[in-house]
């Protein structure tokens, strides 16, 4: 008597790096569970939920409560724009999977950023100016970012490139105005 098919196990570290080689197959890694999509959100809720303790225990809570907001905002403004691309797009079906994929891939940034900066630091000891080494890690962690999140909504909600990349500049901008658009109105009027 035959087994019945074991379901593929899911292995989010084997799909992040899958998308850091640029491989989209490691799209399939990630859960497209409401579950999978709310643990994705764990490390970088933690990370937020980690800074507000700190400010809390040195006696600085109302500026680190303050800062609460715009950071959810920047941790939730992705998910909810891009839902809202995606069923225009009626791409709804695999937005879940492509959503908890982007959360789980933001951890690559800073694992980028290491690489990076032990790169151009061997490149400062060869002579490359403070100046030009810091431009170039911004330039360089920055279009790694683009690349990365355009890849992943490229093949994760089975979309056009220029689609993927109006969806990266849309809710990059989105993201922004929501996180930076109060402070810059309460400057204004200060």
């Amino acid at each position: 008597m035959s087994q019945p098919p074991q379901p593929r196990r899911l292995n989010v570290l084997i799909g992040m790096a899958r998308i850091l080689r640029g491989r989209a197959d490691g799209i399939a890694c990630f859960g497209n569970t409401p579950q999978a999509f709310l643990a994705s959100l764990a490390p970088m809720g933690g990370l937020m939920l980690a800074g507000v303790v700190e400010g809390l225990a040195q006696g600085d809570g109302l500026s680190a409560l303050t800062e609460v907001l715009p950071l959810l905002c920047a941790l939730l403004a992705p998910p909810v724009l891009s839902y809202e691309v995606a069923r225009l797009w009626q791409r709804e079906s695999a937005w879940l999977r492509f959503a908890t994929a982007m959360n789980w891939c933001q951890l690559l940034l800073p694992c980028m950023a290491m690489v990076l900066l032990i790169g151009l630091g061997v490149a400062r000891v060869a002579g490359l100016p403070d100046s030009a080494a810091s431009a170039l890690f911004a330039i360089m962690l920055g279009a790694y970012a683009l690349w990365m999140n355009w890849f992943l909504a490229r093949h994760g909600l089975a979309i056009s490139g220029s689609r993927a990349a109006l969806l990266v500049v849309g809710v990059n901008l989105g993201t922004a105005l929501v996180v930076f658009g109060p402070r810059l109105l309460g400057a204004g009027r200060a």
